[in-house]
Parts: C-alpha cells; structure tokens; sequence
C-alpha cells in the first residue's frame, strides 16, 4: 500500500487506517464480536493499513484492551493512534483537559495497549473549564517523557455552522492556540461525499502547515457503502438510531448519492463497490489524508484496503462533486 506522512515529523502510514470504535462501541452491540476483530485487525496490518485507531472512551476502555490483544505481538507493524480527554458516564458523556487526569489517563491506555508508546495522542476534545494550552501542555510533557511521539486533535463541528459555512471556525481557533504550546502533527475531522465540509477552510489549514489529517468516518457511518436498506432499523446502542440522516425517510432520499458512487465504481470493474469509490474520493483530497474507515469484519476491512489502489479519473471526480447533498431529517 501506498505510504503517507503525517506531520513535520513524517510519521509513515499506510495511506489508508482502520478505524477501531466499531469493534466494541456505537454500533449495533449484538454483532460484534472479539475473535472477529482481532483478526481484522491483523487483516489491516497484512495489507498495509498501519495506522489504528482507538481511544480510551469507546467501550469505555474496551476498545483498548482489544487493540492491545491484536498488537501483543505485532507493535512494530502498527501505528498507534488513541484519544484523551472525554469521560463516558451511564447517560453522559463529559470532557476532562485537567493536566492531572491527561498524565493518568495516558498511563492507563499504554497498560491497555499493552505498549510503551502511543504513536499519536490525541485530543479527543477540549474541556470548557480548562484552557487547552494547558491540557496541551501536558501531552506535551508525555511527548518529552517518551510515552506518546506525536499530537493530535479531534475537530469538532460548531451547531449551525454547516450553514453558516463556518462548521470548523473554533477548531482552527483552538489550533492556533495549542500549535503555539507545542506542534500539531494530525487533526481528526469527518470527511465523506456527503460531509464534505471540512473541504472548506480545515482541510486547507492542515495542508498549508503541514498537518496530517486523518478522515474519520469516510463511508458516511455506512451508508455510502450501498449495503444498508432504508427503513431497516438500527439496535438502541446503534449511534445511527439517532442520526438525522439515518431515518428511512431520508435514507430513502439520499439514496441518489450511493447510486452515483456505484456508477462510477461500474466503469473500474466489476469487482469495484461504491464504497471504494468513496474512500477512493477522500484519498484524492490530498497527499496529507488519511481515511480512517471503521469496519470490525475482515471481509471490509480488506475491500476498504483495496480502494488505496483505486484512482479516479477528472470525470469520476466531476461526478461525485455534481451528486446531490445529502440530507438530513432535522434540516
């Protein structure tokens, strides 16, 4: 696979990550299943996939122990990404920036991971009650102690600003502020065909300065994957149950996208899914970008892989720019 950079510090990566959560959090709890990750953890590594993603708050904690298990004996083939800086409770979620707490919290996620260093640390987000150069200041120590290599930081979407066109002002914010305490090697951020926004202003401030910036959720949760049915439910715990854009109603109305990607996966092949496509898309935004698809199943984990391989053509290009916006159902 194709090897990227991340950061000023050229950190290597497959040009194509794995996204953990989906193993043990958010999705439909009924289905997963530990022996079936480990191996698509190793599926990953196999094809090049380096970089994993976790965080300490998936599970909580679960999400860990079992990237931990996968990498007992293939650390030096992966690179390690997980997250600090939220608290899950039985209702709630709340953030904690608190030096303090950073400085454990990252002691408790090597013992997880069962390693001596976290490749990348991120942010997962700021605490309002703490200013970020000190939660930063801290990382910084765990850097400078030889417990984590490289920062990171989550972006996080302001409410009304996809609108507005202004969706990632505060997080441009809090990165120059942080970028002052200590270099920022990646940022974090949705970006799919039918969440494009971080094309706006996020995605250009990574790339002016070198940043790494690593695509989350780049099949849209599964829908651009073509696999899911409108109308088909999702289990209580299944994140999607809540989205706006996961209603039958709108599942049924955003479907013109998903046909899109699979007309221009037909001219590729018929081997070629409208997913690869998708991911196909992100990894044309840049030589700075990751996409960080989740899957907990080998089967996906190795038709993601694939789409490193897959370029598109101006046309292809043209098309997924001239497809619909996706809607959503409380727009």
């Amino acid at each position: 696979m194709e090897r990227r950079t991340i950061g000023a510090g050229a950190l290597e990566v497959g040009a194509l990550g794995l996204g953990c959560m989906p193993m043990s959090w958010a999705y439909s709890g009924s289905r997963q299943r530990g022996d079936e990750s480990l191996r698509a953890v190793h599926r990953a590594l196999d094809s090049g996939s380096s970089l994993l993603d976790t965080a300490d708050m998936y599970g909580p904690f679960t999400n860990e122990l079992l990237v931990g298990r996968a990498l007992k004996e293939r650390r030096g083939d992966a690179f390690l990404s997980t997250k600090v800086g939220l608290l899950v409770g039985d209702q709630h979620i709340v953030a904690n920036g608190r030096p303090g707490y950073v400085k454990r919290a990252c002691d408790a996620s090597l013992r997880r991971l069962q390693t001596d260093v976290i490749d990348l640390y991120q942010l997962h987000r700021a605490d309002p009650e703490v200013p970020v150069e000190e939660t930063w200041g801290a990382m910084a120590e765990l850097v400078r102690a030889g417990k984590v290599r490289a920062l990171g930081l989550c972006a996080v979407g302001a409410r009304g600003g996809r609108r507005s066109g202004g969706l990632y002002d505060g997080t441009i914010r809090q990165l120059r502020r942080v970028q002052q305490v200590f270099p920022v090697s990646a940022v974090e951020a949705e970006l799919s065909v039918w969440s494009p926004e971080a094309l706006g202003t996020l995605l250009p401030w990574c790339e002016a300065r070198g940043v790494g910036f690593l695509a989350a959720m780049p099949l849209g949760n599964g829908f651009l994957t073509g696999t899911l049915t409108p109308g088909q439910g999702f289990e209580p715990d299944d994140m999607r149950a809540r989205h706006p854009r996961f209603t039958a109603e709108m599942m049924a109305a955003n479907q013109p996208i998903v046909a899109g990607l699979r007309r221009i996966a037909a001219r590729h092949g018929e081997a070629v899914t409208a997913a690869q496509v998708a991911l196909a898309w992100v990894l044309a935004q840049g030589r700075h970008v990751i996409p960080v698809p989740g899957a907990k199943r080998e089967r996906w984990v190795a038709e993601n892989a694939a789409a490193a391989g897959l370029r598109l053509t101006p046309q292809d290009l043209t098309e997924v720019a001239e497809l619909p916006g996706a809607r959503g159902s409380w727009e």
